[in-house]
């Protein structure tokens, strides 16, 4: 563990090299928020005045893949009692809970594409209840009659209303700072090609990208054999599949297990990463409610819905729009005649729907993202613009073919 001071500038640790002014700690709660953070922290963390280290509270149910994430980074780590023994001059997090014990002006951020989901009920006995919109919980920013975070960051103008419905102290620290990770995407399609070559599609072949949020009504959920049956009827016809899972399914039952059961005829892209380039490289989209699957309709590409729980979905919202303006697959049918027809009837234009649901300041997330940090911080920002930047070409998991004698 590294043992940073309560903040850079002369107070330091006496071993420093580098002279800080400034420390910013990551909470990651679990794998799908240290993804969000990973296209936050650019912003500010190349600044020579800026140390940051991560920490991973203990208390959440994927902590443990939030610990791996880190541990990779090879970054300076805290352990959360260091971390809630010192001072920060700001903590960013992209989820909720245990925030309330550290010192330091909060920024959270959305991890996902915004309150479009309904929390699961629970299966006891007892009569049913109304059920929580995902991200507007007043457990997590409340904390004995104070809001937690300094600054919520909200993508869209429209969250604002929902806080006000559920937390209405909260709309006061509720800020538009657009969706950085939907930007990254915008940044990331002229990278096509690259990207394509990259997830092994040849010149000619199509390519159908399939996404699956988790939990029982998620598309894997209810056909967890659909990638390997895409994969299996679409490549004599010269389509190749990719498929990238939730972490959040590869958190609870490993990502070796998830690998296995995928099969190797399905390129399965790793938790961390590699989506963003799958939607800018590929033809069409096989999702579901997930926001994977909304960021590729926001960004222009065709979508067939294999599973969609209305019941599941805040009625009105971004989510809805989805469910209600894309088509359906149906897996009793040919799937090559769908996907076929779903890239020639699609309609580029209707992005323009999702994506003024989805941010209200389409590419400039980083911009007013960097401008918040900086505030918070009582630092003047660098002099060169801050812009979205593509994601790195993905790198499909490795065939466990070879590794182990198969069943």
């Amino acid at each position: 563990m590294n043992d940073i001071r309560q903040r850079g500038g002369p107070g330091v640790n006496f071993q420093a090299t580098w002279r800080t002014d400034r420390t910013v700690l990551a909470v990651v709660h679990h794998l799908t928020a240290a993804t969000r953070l990973a296209d936050v922290l650019p912003l500010f963390e190349s600044d020579p005045r800026v140390q940051v280290v991560f920490t991973v509270p203990p208390f959440s149910r994927a902590a443990r893949s939030g610990a791996a994430y880190v541990d990779r980074l090879g970054a300076a780590v805290l352990d959360w009692e260091q971390a809630t023994s010192r001072r920060f001059d700001l903590a960013v997090a992209a989820s909720l809970g245990g925030l309330e014990q550290l010192d330091a002006p909060v920024l959270t951020i959305e991890h996902g594409s915004g309150p479009g989901k309904l929390r699961a009920r629970h299966s006891g006995e007892g009569p049913e209840a109304p059920r929580e919109i995902i991200g507007s919980s007043l457990s997590g920013l409340v904390f004995q009659g104070r809001i937690v975070p300094a600054m919520i960051g909200i993508p869209h103008h429209r969250q604002r209303s929902v806080l006000a419905r559920h937390v209405p102290q909260a709309v006061e620290v509720a800020h538009v700072v657009g969706d950085p990770t939907f930007d990254r995407v915008l940044a990331s399609l002229p990278e096509r090609d690259t990207y394509r070559r990259a997830l092994g599609v040849s010149e000619g072949q199509t390519l159908v990208f399939v996404s699956s949020t988790w939990w029982s009504h998620s598309l894997l959920g209810r056909m967890p054999d659909l990638p390997g049956r895409l994969a299996a009827e679409l490549a004599p016809h010269g389509v190749r599949v990719v498929t990238a899972v939730h972490p959040g399914v590869h958190a609870v039952h490993g990502h070796r297990q998830v690998r296995a059961w995928m099969g190797d005829a399905v390129g399965l892209l790793p938790p961390e990463g590699g989506w963003q380039a799958a939607i800018a490289a590929c033809d069409v989209v096989v999702g579901d409610h997930g926001s994977v699957t909304y960021y590729a309709a926001a960004a222009g590409r065709p979508v067939l819905l294999a599973q969609f729980p209305h019941e599941d979905v805040v009625p009105a919202s971004h989510t809805d729009l989805l469910g209600r303006a894309v088509p359906r697959l149906d897996a009793e049918r040919p799937f090559l005649p769908q996907v076929r027809a779903c890239a020639r009837e699609h309609v580029p234009e209707r992005a323009e729907w999702f994506t003024s649901m989805l941010t209200s300041a389409p590419g400039d997330a980083a911009r007013l993202l960097r401008e918040a940090v900086y505030r918070l911080m009582g630092l003047p920002e660098p002099d060169r613009p801050a812009v979205a930047l593509p994601v790195p070409p993905p790198v499909l998991s490795p065939s466990l073919l070879g590794q182990e004698q198969r069943w």
